[in-house]
Formats: structure tokens, sequence, C-alpha cells
């Protein structure tokens, strides 16, 4: 029987996300981020391609960012209150970091699977961040898919995507539990 670790075990097996509405100041430090973001780029990599990047958003660009996301609103046509919505996660940040799928070109390994990789981070990022003692929360929204947003915003080149913006702090309260899937119903078993 291998070697278990309980513990990581069991956080994985409680593990429950922070609403973002939650996280409140303090944040962590650059030497303590600088660790969640190691451990996050330690998600599998076929092919070690990086197809991902890092940005960490702090200070006053969420102004900035909250701003352009009515600016962008307004010329998408979107509803006020999608507009207030998507301004809300910027309004009321503190630390977030946006995870960049930045695609590699591979003859060997499938733009799908670079894909599968960058949201394999935003867990492992969300993850590590819960595991420190953080509150934390993976959100993205419709500024995250607007190419224009993007570029502006955040300076992802034509071929990137926004895969998640995960939003790290301090939770003022805890989240109550909500309703988790049935896996007997969503499992098969195939043996032949």
């Amino acid at each position: 029987m291998p070697d278990k670790n309980q513990a990581a075990l069991d956080f994985l097996l409680t593990r429950r996300s922070r609403p973002a509405k939650t996280l409140q100041a303090p944040v962590p430090d650059r030497d303590t981020l600088m660790t969640l973001l190691t451990a996050a780029a330690r998600t599998p990599d076929h092919g070690k391609l990086e197809p991902w990047r890092f940005i960490v958003l702090e200070g006053a660009v969420f102004t900035r960012l909250s701003a352009l996301v009515a600016e962008r609103g307004a010329a998408l046509g979107k509803s006020e209150e999608d507009i207030t919505k998507a301004q809300n996660q910027f309004d009321m940040g503190n630390l977030a970091v946006v995870v960049v799928e930045s695609p590699k070109p591979s003859e060997k390994i499938p733009a799908l699977e670079q894909t599968y990789s960058t949201g394999a981070v935003c867990l492992a990022l969300l993850n590590a961040a819960l595991a420190a003692g953080w509150g934390a929360n993976w959100l993205s929204g419709w500024p995250s898919h607007d190419a224009e947003f993007c570029a502006t915003g955040l300076g992802l080149a034509p071929q990137e995507r926004v895969a998640g913006i995960i939003h790290i702090g301090t939770e003022k309260s805890a989240p109550p539990e909500r309703p988790r899937p049935d896996v007997e119903a969503i499992t098969a078993w195939h043996s032949r």
C-alpha cells in the first residue's frame, strides 16, 4: 500500500472556495505569493511548454480595470446590471492573479491539452492559496472574454486568453457548505 498524505487528502475532500466578496486585506506579500505561484506552476504540463503565465493585480490597477469594464460594457451594449456585476470583482479586489493561457506552437501537444493545463494551473493556484490559509476564489466574467478588454487592460497578445482571475485575501466570514456532485451518479466503471 502506498504512503498516504492524509492531511493533503483531507484538505482536498473538504476544500471550499471563498466568495470573492468576502475577501479583504491583508493579502499575501510578494514572497508568499511567489510561493503560491510556484506551487501552481507545478501543474501537469505535457511537453513542458508552459502554455500559461501570470499577471498579478494589486493597488490602483483595480480602479483602472473597473473603469475599462464600464467603457467596454457600454461599447458592447451590455446592460447596466451586467456592467455593475463585472465591475464588482475589480471594485472589491485587493489582490488577484490573472492566469493567462499563452499557447505555444507544438507539433506534439494539441492546443486543447495546453488549455487543459492552463485550467489546471487555475485550480492549483486556488488550492495552494486555500492550503496556505488564505481565502481564494476563481472568477472570470464577460470582460475576461472580451479581446479589447484583455489587450488594453491586461496587455494580452492576440493568441492569449484569460483562463481565470484568482482573487486571494483574508476571508471575513466562513462560507456555507454548498451541495456537491453525486459522485456515484456521474461515475461509470468499465472493466473490459
